[in-house]
């Protein structure tokens, strides 16, 4: 921290003598002492959130080095460095164009990392490519939607409140870019509804945040209008849900368009029955009363009622 906000001043106020200060640190790079690497690649991040390292042409120098930083055997460094080159969208944002394809894929690096017991390299990874997003080429992220889609869908329910939040939030971004992958990313969606919609019910206002941005998100890729214009007007920020009349409304709206998917909705929503948070253990049977409810007969024998009356 103090690094970072050394690196902050020195960005406002050292300039013309960040040049030869750049210079003399970067060997501390590969130093042999973690805490070494740990304060440079700190300075550094914060450095890159700045636009002073592209006036004095320092930027590209600083970029590979924080990219040479990824596989460092420090956890702390890995992390730091994802966060420097997520700064370049604010720092630099003019330059993430250009340099793209180099950006995601560290970042998608830093969400396969291997050595993260605890995820925080992923959660870097992922909130520094939401930054990141709204400055690449189309081509660029195209190529790496889906596994990014895949690769972030665990997180939606994981223990810790800021991975559900960045993950939920990062899967809304990438909702932009569908588009000319509709059929495929249409599938990610499908896969991630039933989970967005019932974690409007998180215990973390954070994370309901997130949900309902995802959710407006992916209102307009979803085929149904109704339900769209659903998540556009009820998922406001700043507007308060009765959840159970809109889960009717949303389980209304699915039977109508998709009521093949019944089954696969169901089959989702059984295996929170048994979740740890109580508001969403209760919200799954709650989702399954309104869906069967909606369906037509003809669609009714898709239900397995001994699984569902099992309850797993």
């Amino acid at each position: 921290t103090r690094a970072a906000s050394v690196g902050s001043a020195m960005a406002r106020h050292a300039g013309p003598r960040l040049p030869l200060i750049v210079k003399n640190l970067i060997p501390t790079l590969s130093s042999v002492f973690d805490s070494q690497r740990i304060t440079t690649t700190a300075f550094f991040a914060e450095l890159l959130n700045s636009n002073v390292v592209n006036d004095l042409i320092l930027l590209e120098t600083m970029m590979d080095n924080m990219t040479g930083r990824q596989k460092d055997t420090c956890m702390l460094v890995r992390m730091l460095a994802l966060r420097g080159l997520g700064n370049i969208a604010c720092g630099s944002p003019e330059k993430v164009r250009k340099h793209g394809a180099k950006l995601l894929a560290s970042m998608v690096n830093g969400m396969d990392d291997k050595d993260d017991p605890h995820n925080l390299v992923a959660l870097e990874a992922m909130s520094s490519l939401s930054k990141l997003l709204d400055h690449v080429e189309e081509r660029d992220i195209q190529s790496m939607l889906l596994h990014i889609a895949i690769r972030i869908r665990p997180f939606f329910d994981s223990e810790q409140p800021d991975l559900r939040q960045s993950s939920i939030v990062l899967f809304g971004n990438l909702t932009k870019f569908s588009e000319g992958n509709c059929e495929v990313f249409f599938e990610q969606i499908l896969n991630g509804l039933v989970t967005l919609l019932l974690h409007l019910q998180d215990p973390k206002p954070e994370v309901v945040k997130a949900c309902k941005f995802a959710l407006r998100m992916c209102g307009p890729n979803m085929g149904c209008e109704g339900l769209c214009d659903m998540f556009l007007n009820h998922l406001r920020e700043d507007r308060s849900l009765h959840y159970g009349e809109f889960m009717n409304n949303v389980c209304k709206h699915l039977m109508q368009t998709y009521p093949e998917m019944l089954n696969r909705l169901i089959l989702t929503n059984l295996f929170y029955f048994k979740s740890n948070w109580v508001d969403i253990r209760a919200a799954a049977p709650m989702f399954i009363g309104f869906l069967v409810l909606h369906v037509d007969e003809d669609h009714c024998q898709q239900v397995d009622l001994d699984q569902l009356i099992s309850g797993e």
